[in-house]
């Protein structure tokens, strides 16, 4: 065995058993179902390094990693970097890159045939209220005039003015525009087209409601194209274009020797189609390692990602021998680990007992049967030691007692080592500003940090940001605009805590008082100086600069400012070929208002897991990430698992939402397609569709809840208040509303049972 063999032996030893199948892949394709903590990245870029020093792979032949998210790239590229360097090899031989990132990359090379221009098009996320979608229904509404007066009328109608117009006013606000957003994801994401749409709607009987959603599409997509806009599913479909060209593909496919992809379970048909294809060679074989586990797939409910496809990509690898199973992890301690394996197998249990009759093949449960294992002894990355027992289960009399609960276990824990981090985990961000608002005195008084993270992280807050400033600065003579700024640079904690309404009370007083007017109070004076230095902005700048300087002064971090840069060059496109400061606020206003502009990503999470600090976090952020104590409040049963919600005022199409249903009818399809079942199709009926879309929520929701239970290292503390509000939306109105006694969640009843003191 020569230098370079043994050096990358000694590499693979430095996995575990359970996590050497992926360094010992040479080709081929390969499914690996990893669990939670199990090192998936550690392992891939050991995988990595080894393939790279093997087969002698350079920048002319490299291998492909592809994750979903920039922090994650940035991770794994770093690890491979280290690994290379530890062998005395150069920094060559792979790429890491995200998915869209990828796409994008290989559309804009070859514009002529993706039809993909950055200088013409505008990448866009359009959401339920944006004004596309809003236009899009509008065009249906009046090319179908019977279809809508028929939806205006269903149920029991009593024909006054007044329920038409209310019923009007859900459709076009609530109903259609939702089951836009939904078929144009459903169907975009897998290929599908508004002709595909709607030949899946004549299909079979019943089906109309896919030939309206086909209709919508329509519109959707002749608007996207007439003003120049892009989303994320076009540059998949950009990227695919390229790959139909023989030669080009080819062209492509001889930069990469392989593709190792990252949380596999999030992948859409379409993504798998894209990697699939980069990863063929010549001779028709595939190179390809896809990573991921189906139990922790919870976006399947709000994107077009379902655990069912990388689920049938393991059970094809199983078949062929190319399965394995990384289910060793070192991140939790003992119970923390039981708990989980409790809760995957009652789930798994309690669904076959509840769903009896019905399909029970492993695919059709919420878990795949797997459980974690405690890593070996001497392991370097061992299980850590539970605080106390490891896992506790409290139910509170209400949720304000829940939250000081919190505050008593937690604050002495980070006190007492603060070393260590800590989490608190909600479903939905008003969970979480109802339990920062009760720990605001945790800084003060105990000296620790508290990160509210809110949902400023995906949907950016600076549109609405930078549109507050340059209102103020358009019209500083509105007392409500000078609040508004006063109020942004006081979040940003660039001005102290102050009585805003009588600093703008009367702007003109406040901004430039006379010689005879008393000197104001120096923290008035310090939000004075600011406010000036905006206004001086404005006579100094063209209109496009404007939003560059906003970010300087607003303090933005580098995330920010790349955010920042992104709405700019936004903006600059749309605002061609008069960028007045009027023609800024219209299109900022739109943006802002009808969107939900997404940030650019940090490259690091370290901000989320700093010592000595309590993070607030939802559940669907906290994955990726791990604390030394996580606590999981406001475990109830109408949030955990819940169920669809059908709004009151959309009742009159029935107990259901057309747009859940066409997501549901879609779906069968395309599962249907990806099986390659030669049969025909039976879309499900309305009322099938809305089950099998309640049993994805419900499948999601506990998955959700274990991926939660999974961030703990040290100690778990779950918990339900036998009292809490009606809603959570009640929060935000009054302080204490009234509470009503709420239903414990039945996973939580059974976790209590088994680990509870």
């Amino acid at each position: 065995m020569n230098q370079t063999s043994l050096n990358l032996e000694q590499l693979r030893q430095t996995l575990r058993s359970s996590q050497q199948p992926l360094a010992d892949w040479s080709g081929g394709e390969m499914a690996v179902s990893a669990v939670p903590g199990a090192g998936k990245s550690h392992s891939l870029s050991v995988a990595a390094a080894i393939a790279i020093a093997h087969h002698g792979l350079h920048n002319q032949e490299k291998l492909l990693i592809v994750t979903y998210t920039r922090s994650a790239a940035a991770a794994i590229k770093g690890k491979i970097n280290q690994r290379l360097q530890a062998l005395g090899l150069p920094s060559l031989g792979f790429t890491v890159q995200t998915l869209h990132g990828l796409a994008l990359s290989i559309a804009l090379r070859h514009p002529e045939v993706s039809g993909l221009d950055p200088e013409q098009q505008t990448l866009v996320s359009p959401q339920k209220g944006h004004r596309l979608i809003k236009d899009a229904v509008e065009q249906w509404r009046r090319e179908n005039p019977k279809t809508y007066q028929a939806l205006v009328e269903a149920g029991n109608f009593d024909g006054e003015t007044t329920e038409t117009l209310r019923r009007q006013a859900v459709l076009s606000t609530e109903v259609l525009p939702e089951l836009t957003k939904i078929v144009v994801a459903e169907a975009k994401s897998s290929g599908l087209s508004p002709q595909d749409v709607a030949d899946m709607g004549r299909i079979a009987p019943g089906s109309e409601l896919l030939l309206m959603g086909a209709g919508l599409f329509k519109h959707y997509q002749a608007l996207m194209e007439a003003k120049n806009w892009i989303d994320y599913n076009d540059m998949i479909l950009a990227a695919l274009r390229v790959l139909e060209d023989p030669h080009l593909c080819r062209q492509w496919q001889e930069q990469f020797f392989g593709v190792f992809e990252d949380e596999a379970q999030d992948s859409s048909p379409l993504q798998e189609k894209l990697l699939t294809k980069l990863a063929q060679n010549v001779d028709g074989t595939i190179r390809l390692i896809r990573v991921g586990d189906p139990n922790q797939a919870i976006n399947s409910s709000f994107t077009p990602a379902d655990p069912v496809y990388f689920n049938q990509f393991c059970q094809r690898c199983q078949a062929l021998g190319s399965f394995a199973t990384m289910d060793q992890a070192g991140r939790s301690n003992l119970q923390v680990i039981a708990a989980a394996n409790f809760l995957l197998e009652w789930v798994n249990q309690d669904w076959q007992a509840r769903f009896n009759g019905g399909p029970k093949g492993d695919a059709t449960l919420p878990f795949r049967p797997q459980a974690i294992r405690p890593v070996e002894p001497g392991d370097p990355q061992p299980n850590p030691p539970a605080t106390d027992g490891g896992v506790e289960i409290r139910f509170p009399q209400d949720i304000n007692e829940e939250v000081e609960q919190i505050r008593h276990r937690l604050v002495p824990l980070l006190l007492a080592n603060p070393h260590h981090n800590a989490a608190i985990l909600v479903r939905e961000n008003r969970q979480g500003r109802f339990v920062a608002d009760r720990l605001k005195d945790v800084e003060k008084d105990g000296g620790l940090k508290v990160l509210d993270v809110g949902d400023q992280d995906r949907n950016s807050h600076i549109p609405g940001e930078i549109l507050s400033l340059l209102q103020f600065i358009d019209r500083p003579h509105s007392p409500d605009l000078l609040k508004a700024t006063l109020t942004v640079l006081q979040e940003r904690q660039l001005i102290p805590t102050q009585d805003l309404n009588a600093l703008a009370a009367v702007p003109e007083q406040f901004l430039y008082p006379t010689p005879l007017m008393p000197p104001l109070p120096s923290m008035a004076a310090t939000a004075q100086g600011l406010c000036r230095s905006l206004l001086k902005a404005r006579l100094e700048l063209p209109a496009y600069q404007l939003i560059a300087f906003l970010g300087l002064a607003l303090n933005y971090d580098s995330s920010d400012l790349a955010t920042l840069q992104k709405l700019s060059e936004r903006l600059q496109v749309q605002t061609q070929p008069e960028r007045s400061l009027k023609n800024l606020l219209s299109e900022l206003h739109t943006i802002a208002n009808d969107e939900q502009f997404e940030a650019i990503a940090s490259d690091s999470d370290e901000k989320y897991t700093r010592p000595g600090q309590i993070t607030i976090i939802t559940m669907h952020k906290a994955k990726g990430l791990d604390w030394d104590y996580v606590f999981l409040p406001f475990l109830h049963q109408d949030t955990l698992p819940g169920d669809l919600w059908v709004p009151k005022g959309g009742q009159f199409l029935g107990q259901f939402t057309l747009a859940e249903v066409a997501r549901a009818q879609i779906r069968t399809v395309v599962h249907h397609r990806q099986q390659q079942k030669s049969e025909a199709i039976a879309l499900p009926v309305t009322a099938t569709a809305w089950q099998e879309a309640r049993h994805l929520k419900e499948a999601e929701e506990y998955r959700l809840l274990y991926v939660a239970m999974t961030r703990a290292k040290r100690l778990l503390w779950l918990s339900a208040a036998q009292e809490g509000p009606f809603a959570w939306n009640q929060m935000q109105a009054r302080k204490s509303p009234r509470l009503k006694p709420k239903q414990l969640s039945q996973a939580l009843l059974a976790l209590q049972k088994r680990f509870g003191s």
